[in-house]
């Protein structure tokens, strides 16, 4: 049955291959599961049952888009709540509840309606074909700008939010450390010292075992690293005398089906949706749209290529079933109640274990779908553990940097303008916004305005607008 549907002798491949290619991307990107509802719901700040909801949201969105994966397209590639995306989807949904005067959940269900129109945008553009010249007609300083941007945002929403770094940094250990002086002391602080000590040394720990373990090569190194340093911070409550484990005291490992039911299952608020500026709303759309297509077409082709499954012509087969895979996800994690859902990067870990089928993304979907039961060990991952992943991650993501050509300033300004931008606005489309603007000035302003396509010029005056009429 299983070599008939995913041919795995065409493809060189076994049962055995793929089973355990699938479950070494699942243990390179399992980190997702407690990281995006602690992202989503400011660490459990809005209420467990927003959490239970997004948790349940995050692992079936993975398994359903992993497992359309495998099916329709054959290919051996995992999909879930895109990194940076939540973040940034987070700051919209703050944004549209402040500006409307609503709570944050009400904000939330406003910003799933952000996320169903651009999940449904990305269907119809796949369907037709669009996705692909898009993306073609985006200049690449661009394209390779914006996930370091998205890095550098992951970085420092990690260190100064979720790690305690942005206390820490002002007890005299750290004096100047983020240039804010040494206000705190230990005798201030009280008994929150020692907490606050035991968060950030947890965080180190969590950043330094996934770099060396990543260095070494060893599959799994995000989540080993949150699982290590989650036993450090149990450790430390435990000396500190803290019961790490109070939570589990008449918990339930039923999965919470009933919070996103009432939550955020179809709860859609398109009251409020526009409250942040109707031209706010829709360019926040088209970030999501832009930042969900480069990502998702640089996995596919990027790991795709690493795995040889690109033809002569330097194309994916089942190309469309793959993006179309993705499109769908983003339509079912906008229903369920989570952020926009992409391709995994560390669907490469699979590929370097030998998959090259659908086969291995069902093994990885099936395990998504199995961890729907376990929602109270997975809130035990503690806050300065998923921070060490947000901030290793965010290092990677800005490994794009490398494609800049630095001689070339037609590149280089836009890329630089583009960071700057996005991490001083903490939003990713006026990153976007800049870098275009940026890029179309200065190729036409050197006289190679036939380097700049049509759309990019459209793009760039669509955001002079934004930046310096209407906002």
């Amino acid at each position: 049955m299983f070599e008939k549907f995913f041919k795995l002798k065409e493809n060189n491949t076994t049962v055995g291959t793929e089973v355990v290619a699938g479950l070494s991307t699942f243990m390179t990107m399992a980190y997702i599961i407690a990281l995006n509802p602690n992202l989503l719901t400011g660490f459990g700040a809005n209420g467990q049952d927003l959490w239970n909801a997004v948790f349940m949201a995050t692992v079936i969105s993975a398994a359903v888009g992993t497992l359309l994966m495998g099916i329709l397209a054959n290919k051996p590639f995992a999909l879930a709540p895109g990194m940076g995306l939540n973040s940034y989807f987070a700051t919209v949904v703050a944004q549209i509840a402040a500006a409307a005067g609503i709570s944050y959940v009400e904000g939330f269900r406003a910003g799933l309606v952000i996320i169903l129109i651009s999940g449904i945008l990305f269907t119809i553009l796949t369907i037709f074909k669009v996705r692909e010249k898009i993306v073609d007609a985006i200049p690449k300083a661009v394209r390779v700008g914006i996930p370091a941007g998205i890095g550098l945002m992951l970085v420092n929403v990690g260190f100064t939010s979720n790690a305690g770094l942005g206390q820490f940094a002002d007890y005299y250990m750290l004096n100047g450390f983020f240039g804010n002086g040494a206000s705190v002391t230990k005798a201030t602080l009280g008994a929150d010292y020692k907490m606050m000590v035991l968060y950030v040394i947890t965080t180190f720990i969590g950043i330094f075992l996934m770099a060396v373990l990543s260095q070494k090569k060893v599959k799994g190194a995000v989540l080993i690293g949150m699982l290590g340093s989650s036993v450090v911070f149990f450790i430390g409550k435990a000396i500190i005398g803290i019961n790490p484990f109070a939570s589990l005291e008449g918990a339930s490992f039923i999965p919470p089906f009933k919070d996103m039911f009432e939550v955020t299952f179809f709860k859609f608020n398109f009251e409020n949706l526009f409250s942040i500026g109707v031209f706010s709303a829709i360019m926040t759309i088209v970030s999501f749209c832009m930042v969900d297509m480069f990502d998702t077409i640089g996995t596919l082709y990027g790991t795709a290529k690493r795995a040889n499954m690109i033809d002569e012509d330097g194309n994916m087969p089942n190309m469309q079933e793959a993006m179309l895979s993705d499109s769908i996800a983003t339509c079912v994690g906008a229903c369920t109640g989570t952020s926009t859902v992409t391709t995994f990067i560390e669907s490469a870990s699979g590929v370097e274990a030998g998959g090259r089928t659908g086969l291995a993304s069902i093994v990885t979907g099936l395990l998504f779908l199995a961890c729907m039961f376990i929602a109270p060990i997975a809130a035990l991952i503690p806050p300065p553990a998923t921070s060490a992943a947000l901030i290793f991650v965010g290092i990677l993501m800005m490994g794009s940097l490398k494609e800049v050509d630095y001689t070339d300033y037609t590149q280089v300004v836009p890329v630089v303008l583009l960071l700057i931008f996005m991490l001083g606005t903490s939003g990713i489309g006026n990153g976007i916004g800049i870098g275009l603007i940026a890029y179309s000035v200065l190729k036409i302003c050197t006289g190679k305005i036939k380097e700049v396509s049509w759309l990019t010029i459209l793009l760039s005056v669509l955001f002079i607008a934004k930046f310096f009429i209407i906002f």
